[in-house]
């Protein structure tokens, strides 16, 4: 299959319409309609409903997105690795979840810009669920992850334990229901948890899946919630966030996950990681 059909296909679902799709791409539109029908008789599906108000997906067309967004990664990376510029040896591609950007994703990246700078990094930011669908395709060499449930042969090793406390914009203890409380989604494990400590099913004002975009909105719409401790502290320390009284602590176990032959290629890669848990601080992420 040519992969340009499956990126015209991403275009036509991005924009909605095939005219504008074509603008995007450079070509007319009937190069755009061309396309679309060859993958369409390739797979013996039809895969958009078209109309002069635009494109939408079928039911075929919902089950191939995610193949096309497969195919496309997957291009670009072999792109990327097979045309590298001469000060680079390889290119890691390193899945990381938005809530470990913040610390252990940020100290590894600096780690090996200034000890391996013939290493060119492609870091890509997702929750668990697209990791998971990373790795379980090859997209990614390593992961930066919590709730490590991969299948197959990949190397898992612990990083740290992540405590989750509630705080608040105004100092105060526990309290059976905030209407200001907003809920971070913060993984499998914590919902179960969460529903078990508190009882009480209202709807909250807001449901941010970001640990980063939830501290935001607190600082700034005031309100409670719950974050990684480490990532509260310096706010915390300044009292523009307080911890919330009596209220249950969580954890959750971050986790590095590799291909299991990554240290065959990149012999760097383990003192690399030994050298990552040494420089995360014990003291932001401290266990109970």
């Amino acid at each position: 299959m040519n992969v340009t059909f499956a990126q015209t296909f991403l275009e036509v679902v991005k924009v909605g319409n095939l005219n504008r799709a074509a603008g995007r791409l450079n070509v007319t539109e009937s190069t755009v309609t061309t396309r679309i029908n060859a993958l369409e008789n390739l797979l013996g599906q039809k895969l958009l409903i078209r109309s002069r108000s635009g494109a939408e997906l079928t039911s075929a067309g919902f089950k191939f997105l995610r193949y096309a967004e497969i195919m496309s990664q997957a291009w670009g990376q072999a792109r990327q690795e097979l045309s590298l510029s001469k000060e680079f040896k390889s290119v890691c591609n390193v899945g990381c979840h938005f809530d470990l950007w913040e610390g252990a994703g940020r100290i590894w990246a600096d780690q090996l810009r200034e000890n391996h700078p013939e290493v060119a990094l492609s870091f890509w930011a997702g929750d668990v669920e697209d990791i998971e669908r990373w790795l379980s395709t090859g997209l990614v060499d390593v992961a930066l992850m919590f709730d490590a449930a991969v299948s197959g042969s990949w190397h898992v090793e612990r990083l740290f334990a992540d405590r989750l406390i509630q705080v608040c914009n105004q100092p105060r203890s526990f309290m059976e229901w905030d209407p200001g409380y907003v809920y971070v989604d913060l993984g499998a494990e914590f919902r179960r948890l969460h529903a078990e400590a508190f009882s009480v099913a209202r709807t909250p004002v807001i449901t941010i899946s970001s640990s980063s975009w939830a501290i935001d909105y607190l600082l700034k719409w005031g309100g409670s919630g719950y974050a990684p401790a480490r990532m509260v502290q310096q706010h915390l320390e300044a009292e523009r966030l307080f911890q919330v009284a009596d209220t249950p602590e969580f954890t959750r176990t971050a986790y590095l996950v590799s291909r299991p032959d990554v240290g065959e290629d990149w012999p760097w890669f383990q003192s690399s990681i030994e050298t990552l848990r040494a420089q995360i601080d014990p003291a932001d992420v401290p266990e109970r």
